[in-house]
């Protein structure tokens, strides 16, 4: 069969891939074109745009580049027409794939969707529109199924794909001396994948380090990000490691890290954390308006209480994030009891192996 596949960012290329690695093992004759990354190039996709091209994040960053957005949404959708796929498989990426999906219905082509929009966090009626042009959806949010049905949708609950991913992660047992890092106890920097979200962050996080002698500061990098939003980190002569945040995670103490999925992945590798976030004035304007849930982080929102500090826009200050790094420093046992409890809530095996079963399945019914 021949499969389209929309991922736009570094996580959603990783858990397409492992998806894809699994539709390869039940149809030998697979064909993939992807909207993705390095991952799932490395399975075999033949790749149209790279998701460094495509990723824009914030209300006042997506007006900003609507032009070209809407160029990328056509050229997206001309490509399906000439590819002429068994199926169009999206993954998360909301603002581009619903699009995408609609346009697919409507031409007749077959539309899953593995990994929600966080349509749970604001304008929820959303879900109206895509029982309308989601033929099967794959959600990996244990309340997800159950907010779905309110709608009178049903779609199927896979479990989270980051278990894949860390089951699979094998250590780097020189990782400190490979990236030449001293035996300082390490505090971790994971400032984001996306320009926008370095350009907002990276400045203070580093500036924290004055507080915290004893400890190393290492940034976990991202190579498909211009190298030149790494520049403050080079001044300041501090070590930044490229794809290794996980290596990076298996030794730190403690972790700043911006609102995404690395909050989920260092709260799974048990790493107290400082949840952070800042965006345009503009954009937080719109989305304190919009969203209805009351945590950014996937740890507070599974947990259902803040089990990590999360400092947003102007709380995101040098003075603010010392004093809640210090705290996670100093007394971790309460934020890894938590871990622990929203652990159990969620953990799961073999998320990419299911859902590949049931899409290979409702693809052959």
């Amino acid at each position: 069969m021949k499969y389209y596949l929309i991922a736009g960012e570094k996580s959603g290329d990783l858990h397409a891939s492992n998806l894809m690695k699994e539709l390869k093992l039940r149809d030998e004759n697979a064909e993939f074109r992807v909207w993705g990354g390095d991952e799932m190039q490395k399975v075999g996709g033949e790749i149209v745009r790279h998701f460094k091209e495509t990723a824009f994040m914030g209300f006042a960053e997506v007006i900003a580049n609507l032009p070209k957005i809407y160029g990328f949404i056509k050229e997206c959708k001309k490509d399906i027409l000439n590819y002429k796929p068994d199926v169009v498989i999206l993954v998360d990426y909301a603002g581009f794939n619903l699009r995408i999906a609609k346009f697919a219905k409507n031409k007749g082509f077959r539309t899953f969707y593995y990994i929600s929009p966080k349509v749970w966090a604001w304008n929820q009626k959303r879900a109206l529109k895509i029982k309308k042009v989601v033929d099967r959806m794959f959600v990996i949010m244990h309340f997800e199924q159950e907010f779905y049905r309110k709608f009178d949708y049903e779609v199927d609950y896979v479990g989270n794909p980051l278990f894949d991913a860390i089951s699979q992660f094998e250590p780097n047992q020189n990782f400190l001396a490979d990236n030449q890092l001293s035996d300082k106890p390490i505090i971790a920097v994971l400032p984001g994948s996306r320009k926008q979200e370095i350009k907002n962050m990276l400045s203070v996080m580093l500036e924290v380090r004055n507080q915290f002698a004893d400890y190393q500061f290492v940034v976990a990098g991202v190579d498909s990000i211009p190298s030149e939003l790494y520049d403050s980190v080079k001044e300041a002569n501090l070590p930044i490691v490229f794809n290794q945040t996980y290596d990076l995670l298996a030794h730190a103490k403690s972790a700043l890290v911006t609102s995404g999925t690395a909050t989920l992945e260092t709260a799974l590798f048990n790493v107290p954390q400082v949840v952070c976030y800042k965006t345009s004035p503009i954009s937080y304007s719109i989305a304190k308006r919009l969203i209805k849930v009351p945590y950014i982080s996937l740890v507070n929102l599974i947990a259902q209480k803040e089990a990590v500090k999360e400092l947003i826009q102007k709380d995101f200050s040098v003075e603010k994030v010392s004093d809640e790094l210090q705290k996670t420093l100093e007394n971790p046992n309460p934020i890894k009891k938590d871990y622990a409890e929203m652990r159990a809530k969620i953990e799961t095996e073999g998320t990419s192996k299911r859902t590949a079963e049931l899409m290979w399945g409702y693809l052959n019914a």
